[in-house]
C-alpha cells in the first residue's frame, strides 16, 4: 500500500482548494495518508478526512497520546528520550513518518522550520516530495537537492538566518549533497509527475 506523508505548517489553520483537489486524488488512489497530531495543517487535514469519512489513515504521535485524533483513527506512538514539547521530541515523529512514507506532500508557508525539515528528510533518503506554498498559490516539485534550494528562495533572509539555527538548515543541504549524487533516477521524477497531474490521480508502485 502507498504511504503519503502530509504535514505543514501550525500557522496555516485553512486549507487551500488546491490542496483539497490533492487529497481528493489520494483518496481516490487508495493510498494510506499519515499524518502528525499538531495543531495548524495537521490538525486541518485530519478534520477533511474525518468529514470526507477517510479510514485509510494513521496518526503519528511522539509519547503516548496523540494531541488530535479527530477521526479516532489507528495510531503510531513514537517513543523519544527528549524532553516533552522540545524540538527533537517532536522531530523524532516526523523522522520515522518520513522513514515509513513512500511520497511527501506538504503545505508550508515559507516560514515553518518543521515543514522544510520535513522536505529535507525526504530529499536526503531520495523520496519525491510535493510543496505547496500558501501564500503563492503554487506547487513546488521536490525531485532533489537543488529542489530545495530553489524552495529556500522563498524564505526572507530573516525567517532564513532564524531556520537555519532552529534546525542547521544549510549544514543539513550540504551533508545530503555529500551524500547522494542528488538525482533520484527516472522512476522518482515519473512519480512526481504522476502526484501533480489531475487526470493521474495515482502513483506508480515501487517495484
Amino acid at each position: 500500500m502507498t504511504r503519503v506523508f502530509v504535514s505543514g505548517s501550525i500557522k496555516i489553520k485553512h486549507l487551500d482548494s488546491k490542496v483539497t483537489e490533492r487529497l481528493k486524488n489520494i483518496i481516490s488512489s487508495d493510498f494510506t495518508i499519515i499524518v502528525g497530531d499538531a495543531d495548524g495543517v495537521d490538525s486541518s487535514i485530519q478534520e477533511y478526512l474525518r468529514v470526507s469519512g477517510v479510514r485509510s489513515v494513521v496518526v503519528y504521535c511522539s509519547g503516548d497520546t496523540p494531541r488530535n485524533n479527530l477521526g479516532h483513527w489507528d495510531t503510531k506512538k513514537i517513543a523519544t528520550p527528549y524532553r516533552p514539547g522540545t524540538r527533537q521530541y517532536f522531530t523524532a515523529k516526523d523522522k520515522t513518518m518520513a522513514e515509513d512514507c513512500d511520497y511527501g506532500f506538504m503545505i508550508w508557508d515559507a516560514s515553518s522550520a518543521g515543514t522544510l525539515s520535513n522536505a529535507l528528510e525526504l530529499a536526503g533518503k531520495r523520496k519525491a516530495a510535493l510543496v505547496y506554498l500558501n501564500k503563492t498559490k503554487q506547487f513546488i516539485k521536490i525531485k532533489n537537492i537543488q529542489d530545495i534550494e530553489k524552495l529556500i528562495e522563498f524564505i526572507s533572509k530573516a525567517e532564513l538566518k532564524k531556520i537555519d539555527e532552529k534546525i542547521g538548515l544549510f549544514k543539513k543541504i550540504e551533508a545530503i549533497k555529500f551524500n547522494q549524487n542528488d538525482l533520484f533516477g527516472l522512476q522518482a521524477m515519473d512519480a512526481i509527475d504522476t502526484f501533480v497531474a489531475l487526470k493521474q490521480p495515482y502513483l506508480p508502485q515501487h517495484p
